[in-house]
């Protein structure tokens, strides 16, 4: 049994419900009792990752995109086309842009996901704003990640979204060996950065034409930016690449069941789904050329098509299986363990 309407989504069956709130953001899943959390959802992915422009003036060295100023965007009528094939399931969009201007269609885009009871969230890398584009993000989203690359651009971004009333409002920080002082750094001067709802620190993963850093291999450094955030009272999250990782960090801490159900490990396949601009799907975004895509634009039927298509199916099929010690699903495409040092 499913029922929409502007406030709430619900989903009701034997081993699978949800229960969203389009307000809030407030999400919870359980399968067939309150303590089962189901292996997967059958009726399509909770939440999509599309990246809608590729155009991006910082051209930084690790983008594992290799994104430029020169690009291209995911028109509206592009993205109407894949989004009408979507089931009336899906709880939120998580937009991927580089620059704000970087698609000319973005808020015509998300405008669409609200009228249609999704909604619309978004990574921005903070350059090249302007009132009008803050205006539309807080009327629009339901959270916005501004992407550290300098104090000064990110904080102030930070502010004037919050200002305008917009309550989620985190910080992007890669994590890895090049950037790992910094991030104990950030977390000091975010004290200052006024709205801001959480740091969330991004796994860097080793792959990127461009990539020169290098992931962070010791889950001993790892430890001591989890205590340290910890100690000092912030708000932290992590990608779910992460999920393993910080779970043996606070193993040890009296709070680590409430700590244990806060923690989503990879959801690829299982609660959500990636497309890239020009409309190819993926399990995520790091394994785009990794694995077989499927063109949103071209099928008819996206339940089976995509979401029971066979190269889905099996990528799923090894993420259920590729269990660790802490009963966190790993990635089937990377080695991203710490050692132990």
């Amino acid at each position: 049994m499913f029922k929409s309407n502007k406030k709430l989504k619900f989903y009701k069956s034997k081993n699978y419900n949800y229960i969203f709130n389009c307000k809030n953001g407030f999400f919870m899943r359980w399968g067939k009792n309150a303590e089962h959390n189901p292996d997967f959802s059958p009726v399509g992915p909770e939440i999509m990752d599309i990246e809608i422009s590729t155009i991006c003036s910082r051209t930084c060295n690790w983008c594992y995109k290799s994104n430029n100023s020169i690009g291209r965007y995911m028109n509206f009528n592009t993205f109407k086309k894949i989004f009408d094939k979507f089931p009336k399931t899906l709880t939120q969009i998580a937009f991927g842009i580089g620059d704000i201007d970087g698609n000319p269609d973005l808020f015509k885009i998300m405008q669409y996901c609200k009228d249609n009871s999704v909604i619309p969230n978004i990574t921005i890398n903070g350059e090249r704003m302007e009132d009008v584009y803050y205006d539309k993000l807080a009327e629009l989203c339901g959270a916005v990640a501004v992407s550290h690359y300098n104090d000064k651009t990110c904080f102030e971004a930070v502010e004037q979204l919050s200002k305008r009333g917009l309550k989620q409002v985190n910080i992007h920080k890669l994590l890895c060996r090049e950037t790992y002082k910094n991030c104990f750094d950030l977390i000091d001067k975010s004290n200052n950065v006024k709205g801001l709802n959480a740091i969330v620190f991004l796994w860097l993963k080793p792959i990127g034409a461009k990539n020169i850093f290098i992931q962070l291999d010791s889950l001993g450094d790892y430890k001591k930016l989890v205590d340290y955030a910890m100690e000092k009272n912030k708000k932290i999250g992590f990608d779910s690449c992460s999920a393993s990782s910080f779970l043996k960090t606070v193993k040890d801490r009296d709070n680590y069941k409430t700590l244990e159900t806060l923690v989503e490990p990879c959801e690829s396949t299982l609660f959500s789904y990636y497309i890239n601009v020009d409309g190819i799907g993926y399990p995520c975004s790091f394994s785009e050329n990794q694995t077989k895509g499927v063109d949103l634009l071209k099928i008819k039927d996206f339940m089976r098509e995509v979401w029971y298509e066979r190269e889905i199916k099996r990528f799923r099929k090894n993420l259920i299986g590729n269990i660790d010690n802490n009963k966190c699903r790993m990635c089937p495409i990377f080695d991203l363990k710490l050692k132990e040092k």
